[in-house]
């Protein structure tokens, strides 16, 4: 693929940066580097297939002084998440980092070992668990605890724990409330969606390297094994709460609704450990996914770390989380943790303030100035998150799409928008004139908004893809952001190379089990076409033998319907099977064993019919 060199003022950006921030404070590398004992000979992981699903030379290119194409701030992180291996935090607590887009914690027990966050594949988690045996001796894992409901801290969980020895209470598995139905329902109704998006966050279509993808900023990229789930045997309900595992004491502090619906902080005091899970990073985190999710709350993300100073600052000798490196010594502990606090803080407040001058998201974003005792903090850099999209996402949460201007509140979609746009300028080769001539001026977020309005105008106009792409791929270079510039770079590759759909679907048939009945029926409710069923009626009653419940579900007005009902003999068709057999049952499969039908088999192929799944190759970039 035919890539650019930097223009001249993207250098000229990142010269200026190279000024104005404090690139010769090493602190931070010398934490990353703290502790490391050895990583693994073999770089490549694989599944039973031998298939590689994570491969630790691929980033061996972040090295040196940072190239060009790479916003140096950027670089600078990137190389620091990069590194890889088991490091050791303090004697009897362990990590693993940079097997995955998490980092995998290990606290020694009186006889064995407690496993934090298991990362996203059974087979990242197991090489993880590996090596740390290599370095500690084998030991048994007697507890996982997961911090929170993102797939990165409990999908690999399979790889080091046998099911059968948490059904039998050898094995804990410590989550907090609500820790189960957040991690199983989160990615189903807008999953297919989300995924899609996510292969252009975490940049998986585009090529490793100086002019590719080079990380997410929180960690390099997402492994491609095989995920999983075991459901808790502990929820954590309280914060205080307290519990002993294998001779150590977990002192627990719960944190709903901030990076996660369901997250939870908690404290060793025989290690004086604090883990703060994802919610003090050494980055901005998001407030708003790109992928897509609902909007977290920035302000009870501040208290509960003004809450964790409280309960645990002047305890702490180390703070480790999710991601990243630790934090060492008490001071810088609660300094860390009050610059997080007064991050999200600040941005909350100050955004609601302007709110209520009269200012959009869009205007907010633009204008809103963070205090320099923040700006000259690395741990505030927006890596993953950003000040722009953050500030937009509270705004979402507190006044919703519409900024008040009724100019604004019927507007054209944007292949309607586009055709008058460029009507307007004078048709499409006098907008790619106006939009080179923003290119060469160095204005790339004028030429891109001009050349999205001509490629949805005509999406097969060459000289208006070319540029297009050759904009999107400075705007990436320019990127600070990781998750920016995949977006970006992403962009760039679609329009060269054509849509290349969701690289990193993950088959994880074990958390599609985990799904309650009422999940299940929900997920099929939401892929109801419903103008191709306005005008059937069915009714159909489902026994689900492996939960011993039954439910009567409805078709009408092109809406799914489901209540919980005891079977009815005169119902035109009875279903009788496992939740894992109606799912492949709807997928076509109605050969298999364990499936019963009672009555008209048409009305299950008239509700298929009108089922429309979604499609995991929709244009983005594109219309």
């Amino acid at each position: 693929m035919k890539q650019n060199a930097p223009t001249a003022s993207i250098q000229a950006a990142h010269r200026s940066l190279l000024d104005q921030l404090p690139f010769d404070n090493t602190d931070d590398f010398e934490a990353a580097d703290r502790g490391f004992l050895g990583t693994r000979a073999d770089p490549e992981i694989r599944d039973s297939s031998g298939e590689v699903v994570w491969d630790l030379s691929s980033y061996d290119f972040l090295g040196g002084e940072s190239p060009e194409s790479v916003n140096p701030s950027l670089w600078r992180q990137s190389k620091l998440v990069a590194k890889h291996g088991l490091f050791e935090v303090v004697d009897g607590l362990y990590q693993v980092r940079g097997f995955d887009l998490s980092v995998m914690s290990f606290i020694e027990t009186d006889s064995g070992v407690i496993v934090v966050d298991p990362l996203i594949s059974q087979e990242t988690a197991t090489a993880a668990l590996a090596l740390y045996e290599e370095h500690r001796g084998p030991r048994t894992v007697v507890a996982v605890i997961y911090t929170h409901s993102h797939i990165d801290h409990f999908g690999g969980v399979l790889g080091i724990v046998d099911p059968a020895d948490v059904q039998s209470g050898k094995v804990q598995v410590i989550a907090p409330e609500g820790f189960l139905e957040h991690a199983i329902s989160e990615n189903v109704y807008a999953g297919t969606a989300m995924g899609r998006r996510a292969g252009y966050m975490y940049g998986a279509a585009l090529d490793r390297g100086p002019s590719g993808q080079l990380g997410a900023g929180l960690g390099q990229t997402t492994s491609t094994g095989t995920a999983g789930v075991l459901v808790p045997t502990l929820e954590i309900r309280e914060t205080g709460e307290t519990h002993t595992v294998d001779g150590v004491e977990i002192e627990f502090q719960l944190a709903p609704g901030t990076e996660a619906p369901s997250e939870m902080h908690f404290y060793f005091p025989r290690y004086r450990a604090l883990c703060m899970a994802e919610n003090a990073t050494h980055t901005l985190h998001n407030l708003l996914t790109l992928r897509g999710a609902v909007v977290r709350d920035p302000h009870v993300w501040s208290k509960y770390l003004t809450e964790a100073i409280e309960r645990f600052g002047d305890r702490s000798d180390v703070l480790f989380t999710s991601h990243h490196w630790p934090t060492w010594e008490t001071d810088r502990i609660t300094h860390f943790l009050g610059v997080q606090r007064d991050l999200y803080g600040y941005l909350h407040d100050q955004t609601l303030r302007m709110i209520n001058q009269g200012l959009t998201g869009a205007e907010i974003a633009e204008v809103i100035q963070m205090p320099p005792a923040l700006e000259a903090e690395w741990s505030t850099r927006g890596y993953y998150g950003s000040v722009s999209h953050n500030v937009k996402a509270i705004y979402q949460r507190y006044m919703g799409w519409f900024d008040g201007n009724p100019a604004r509140l019927w507007p054209h979609p944007p292949q309607a928008l586009a055709e008058r746009y460029v009507a307007a300028i004078g048709g499409i080769d006098r907008v790619i004139e106006v939009a080179r001539e923003a290119y060469e001026g160095g204005d790339f977020r004028w030429a891109a908004t001009l050349l999205d309005h001509a490629v949805f105008v005509d999406a097969e106009h060459g000289e208006a893809k070319a540029l297009y792409a050759d904009t999107l791929e400075q705007l990436g270079y320019g990127a600070e952001n990781g998750t920016w510039r995949n977006f970006f770079l992403s962009g760039a590759t679609e329009l060269r190379e054509g849509n290349f759909g969701t690289p990193t679907v993950t088959n994880a048939p074990a958390i599609q089990a985990q799904l309650s009945a009422e999940q299940l029926l929900d997920a099929i409710a939401i892929t109801v076409n419903g103008p191709k069923a306005w005008d059937v009626r069915l009714e159909i009653d489902i026994t689900f033998t492996d939960l011993d419940q039954n439910y009567r579900v409805s078709l009408r007005n092109g809406v799914l319907i489901y209540v919980q009902r005891d079977p009815d003999p005169s119902a035109a068709l009875r279903i009788t099977a496992t939740k894992e057999r109606l799912l492949h049952l709807l997928g076509g499969d109605t050969s298999s064993d364990g499936l019963q039908l009672d009555g008209d088999a048409g009305v299950l192929t008239t509700l298929t019919g009108v089922l429309d799944p979604g499609d995991p190759e929709f244009n983005i970039v594109l219309p």
